[in-house]
């Protein structure tokens, strides 16, 4: 079934599984839920992602991070949506919780977290907040 928002169905996945206490979330794959993926990585709020085929179908398998029972991931919200587009300037970057969440960044040079587009010093479209 196609989604009108597969970035807004990929982030409510990944909701789902952490409130089911799941240890990983299957999910169709495109780029930038795999982008989206490597800097879940790269922050540490996921333990590993990976591809899987079955059925002719590629399914972007991650793998959940818990410490005591208490996921990395405590919210997830998404920002940008098809009916309402939000960017940001360079100068305008959100902060997500003062710094302790980070918001992900869909830049001219590929998507990266808030912290580093503000190092690159670019802006662009805020796709969702994650703490």
């Amino acid at each position: 079934m196609q989604s009108t928002d597969p970035v807004a169905d990929f982030l409510t996945r990944i909701r789902n599984a952490i409130n089911a206490r799941h240890k990983r979330v299957d999910v169709p794959v495109s780029y930038l839920k795999r982008e989206i993926s490597k800097i879940f990585l790269e922050q540490k709020y996921i333990s590993g992602f990976s591809e899987i085929n079955a059925d002719q179908h590629v399914t972007l398998r991650l793998t959940l991070r818990y410490a005591d029972g208490v996921s990395a991931i405590t919210g997830l919200r998404r920002v940008s949506k098809p009916g309402l587009r939000i960017y940001a300037s360079k100068s305008k970057l959100p902060r997500v919780l003062n710094g302790l969440g980070i918001a992900i960044i869909s830049t001219s040079k590929g998507l990266m977290t808030n912290k580093q587009a503000q190092l690159e010093n670019v802006g662009g479209e805020v796709l969702c907040e994650v703490w």
